[in-house]
């Protein structure tokens, strides 16, 4: 294939004294096969670790605060079942996404002897990247954060500690969604909560004497609300209830708007079959075009099943040649 201009940022990848095969040397202690994949940054590793304590804080508020203590015993059994079982499935998400090779090309096989086994045709031409020594497929992309060329890489996110690439977007994608969800569940949640207690336990205790004179409300009822307040709308204070609550709010509307925003960005990107560096950079399609469906089921999976939904369904993609190197 002709070298087309429009491509500049590839050009240097094109240009015979930057193959260099012979400066190409593979890793001296290659990883065994099924080794698994971690990327050791401090960024990356202090944001997952922040992710998941801002979830488990959401579990501790909605199970301590407002599930447990209530005295609707079928509310609480079925929000706490739907609220559980989307934040494991969120978390688990998390975990496959962080801990999934995003589709890594093998380091340092821009060898001599690899070319030489590609039996190029005359004209041609395969890309070498000049950091990480390797020869990549098309649409593969370095990340400087993983030190690897990513093939389909998206995005680098430092919140899930790893690219997203062709073999983790599906994780990437189930766990904005079910953040998303669980995020609008707490604040469903938290607003039946707001209304419930300030309405029947939470309206009599700023009153004075005065007020639940006229209201014909003693000083031992006064003390009942109290009582009541903290066994059935919170094992804690009203103070310290409502400060928890307040945080979950902030935590839960911050994070619906954040992955509700990256959820459409993924999936418009894989019904288009164009990743957001491809977007960002504006390259030229030299890919074939499918439909979205085919899209969709290239990144979760043959057939449509429950399987889509599942962080533990490896989806089915077929047997691509890892050796697509050559244009």
């Amino acid at each position: 294939m002709m070298l087309i201009p429009t491509h500049h940022f590839r050009d240097i990848e094109r240009k015979p004294e930057y193959l260099q095969p012979e400066k190409c040397v593979p890793p001296p202690y290659p990883g065994p096969v099924g080794t698994m994949w971690f990327i050791r940054d401090g960024c990356g590793i202090a944001c997952a670790i922040v992710t998941w304590f801002l979830v488990l804080y959401a579990e501790f508020v909605v199970l301590f605060v407002m599930l447990i203590p209530s005295r609707d015993y079928v509310y609480s059994i079925i929000n706490g079942i739907v609220f559980n079982l989307l934040a494991f499935l969120a978390l688990a998400s998390h975990c496959r996404a962080m801990l999934t090779d995003p589709g890594a090309v093998p380091k340092g096989n821009a060898t001599k002897e690899f070319i030489e086994s590609l039996q190029l045709k005359p004209g041609q031409v395969v890309y070498k990247c000049p950091k990480c020594c390797s020869i990549k497929p098309d649409r593969a992309h370095h990340c400087s954060v993983c030190k690897r060329c990513i093939r389909k890489m998206d995005h680098h996110c430092p919140w899930v500690n790893n690219c997203v690439g062709e073999n983790n977007q599906k994780y990437f994608v189930l766990f904005t969604m079910y953040i998303a969800l669980i995020s609008l569940h707490a604040l469903i949640m938290v607003g039946f909560h707001f209304l419930h207690c300030f309405e029947e336990d939470w309206t009599t205790c700023g009153l004075n004497r005065e007020e639940m004179a006229e209201a014909g409300i003693s000083l031992h009822e006064k003390m009942q609300p109290l009582k009541v307040s903290s066994t059935e709308c919170s094992s804690f204070s009203p103070p310290t209830t409502v400060i928890l609550l307040i945080l979950l709010c902030f935590e839960g509307l911050l994070f619906l708007i954040f992955t509700s925003v990256m959820f459409g960005t993924q999936v418009h990107s894989i019904c288009t079959d164009e990743t957001g560096i491809e977007q960002l950079k504006k390259e030229e399609r030299r890919w074939a075009k499918k439909t979205k469906w085919m899209n969709m089921k290239a990144v979760f999976g043959h057939p449509f099943s429950l399987g889509w939904a599942s962080p533990f369904a490896t989806p089915d993609q077929g047997k691509a040649d890892p050796y697509q190197y050559v244009v």
